[in-house]
């Protein structure tokens, strides 16, 4: 078996002063580093004296097209490191597939465990972190989003979410009108960094924070589980109806959503929306 090895490194998230002695050591051992941004991590290896001699774009786009590179360097016995911008490559960021890939071929891979934006904002939220599911981001646009939203309206763990600041509004409101205005929320923006922010309300409040406060920085939202489902009563469906139609939600969008976050039947609360009860 080749004696390559692929070593996925975690990096700091905002303070330079989180990359362990073990990531930096594993940096320092590399022949070649897979990394999003040549720039962003030519300061990185500046800021601790490394120098790697070859650097290899794998992004969003290139991924796919440098896994059989990278294969080939880890078959002839070379150690490639890989980093993102930010934080543990494969979560958000470009990884996942290069790691299936060497996978499948039987070649040695190992973790640096470093950063992580999600886990550090989750544990300082003060919402339950005992079970959670992690979102990353949800889909921009199209059916896959509704489904996305309709899903987290009845999940009951903690749920864990990126956003980008222009989009935060909106991400916010789908979630008000899927979920419920009073639903818990905590968002944490520049974590680690020196204007590091957790902002804790519902997702009413938070959208009136929007209103206010220019979103600023990449977001993790931290958004508390739903409950226990109990049957809904007609005035409980018509007050959330009138909260999703308040929010900008169409009558069609506002039933479905109601409907998915009480377990309510499509047909009875569509009565309640269109006042056709018999």
């Amino acid at each position: 078996m080749s004696s390559g090895l692929l070593t996925l490194v975690g990096t700091p998230i905002g303070n330079l002063g989180d990359l362990s002695p073990r990531a930096i050591e594993a940096l320092g051992a590399a022949d070649a580093l897979a990394c999003e941004d040549t720039r962003r991590t030519g300061r990185l290896l500046a800021h601790i004296g490394v120098r790697v001699p070859v650097l290899i774009v794998m992004n969003d786009h290139t991924e796919a097209e440098v896994i059989d590179r990278i294969i080939g360097r880890l078959e002839a016995g070379e150690r490639v490191a890989v980093v993102s911008d930010a934080g543990m490559p494969g979560i958000s960021d470009p990884g996942e597939r290069l790691v299936a890939a060497v996978s499948a071929r039987g070649l040695r891979i190992e973790v640096v465990p470093g950063p992580s934006a999600a886990v550090t904002a989750l544990v300082g939220s003060g919402l339950p972190a005992g079970r959670f599911v992690f979102e990353g981001f949800l889909p921009r646009k199209g059916s896959g989003r509704g489904e996305r939203l309709r899903e987290l309206a009845t999940e009951t763990r903690t749920v864990l979410l990126y956003e980008a600041p222009h989009r935060l509004e909106r991400t916010l409101t789908d979630l008000s009108v899927a979920c419920g205005a009073d639903r818990q929320v905590v968002f944490a923006r520049e974590l680690t960094k020196m204007h590091e922010e957790f902002w804790r309300g519902s997702l009413a409040e938070a959208i009136e924070r929007c209103g206010e406060v220019e979103p600023r920085g990449e977001y993790v939202l931290v958004l508390a589980g739903a409950a226990a489902a109990e049957p809904a009563d007609d005035a409980q469906l018509l007050r959330a109806l009138q909260e999703a139609r308040d929010s900008g939600a169409s009558t069609r969008d506002a039933v479905a959503a109601v409907a998915e976050r009480f377990g309510a039947s499509h047909r009875r609360v569509y009565s309640l929306a269109t006042g056709k009860q018999r």
